[in-house]
């Protein structure tokens, strides 16, 4: 994801009304087909960016902090819509194999720690996983 897409693409979130940060980071995240989830450390700053510029505003709902689009936010929302376009979000087809392999490795790995008979299966599962990713980091060093 750009980063100059990601403010655009939370006012747009907020034309569906009020939301703490956790739900519109599942907003985006439904909006780009499960391609993309924006993390806390992107969205809570920008609220607070927005709140200073008078875009949104803080409220109460139901215990818990809310944010909502002000007049000129809404405004600025709805001219910035048409970059929120979820056709950026498709992901390249190896995006996809890499992806899925990683939420299989997730599965078994999960499988294995609720199954696992003894400690010592659960330190040779460690060491698998500890070697691959020891692996993806010596191929990204290698680029």
């Amino acid at each position: 994801m750009r980063r100059g897409r990601v403010p655009d693409l939370l006012l747009a979130a907020l034309l569906d009304g009020p939301a703490h940060g956790y739900e519109l980071m599942d907003r985006l995240e439904a909006f780009s087909g499960g391609n993309w989830r924006p993390s806390p450390g992107s969205v809570y700053p920008l609220l607070q960016v927005f709140e200073d510029q008078g875009l949104v505003e803080r409220q109460q709902a139901q215990g818990r902090r809310v944010f909502a689009l002000t007049e000129p936010g809404r405004e600025q929302a709805l001219q910035r819509r048409d970059s929120a376009d979820p056709a950026g979000f498709t992901p390249a087809p190896h995006h996809s194999q890499l992806r899925a392999e990683m939420e299989q490795l997730h599965v078994a790995a999960r499988q294995l720690a609720s199954a696992a008979t003894s400690d010592e299966e659960l330190e040779k599962a460690a060491a698998i996983v500890r070697a691959a990713r020891q692996a993806l980091y010596r191929l990204l060093a290698d680029q």
